[in-house]
C-alpha cells in the first residue's frame, strides 16, 4: 500500500516537473498580458475617477462664497 502511494507521488511530482518546464515560455507571455490589461484597467479607473472628483470639486467650489 505505502509502496504504491510513494510510486504514484513520484510519478505525478516527475510529470508535474515536465509539465512546468515545458510551459514555462506561455505562462510567462500569459502572466505579461494579464498585468499589461491588469495596468489598463487601473488607468482608466484613474482617469474616469479623477474626471468625476474634479467635476465635484469644481461644482463644490461654485457653491462656496
Amino acid at each position: 500500500m505505502f509502496l504504491s502511494l510513494y510510486v504514484g507521488v513520484q510519478t505525478w511530482w516527475g510529470d508535474l516537473k515536465v509539465r512546468a518546464s515545458e510551459e514555462q515560455g506561455a505562462t510567462a507571455v500569459e502572466y505579461a498580458l494579464m498585468v499589461a490589461l491588469i495596468a489598463a484597467v487601473i488607468i482608466v479607473a484613474v482617469q474616469t475617477l479623477g474626471k468625476k472628483s474634479n467635476s465635484a470639486f469644481g461644482s463644490v467650489n461654485a457653491v462656496m462664497p
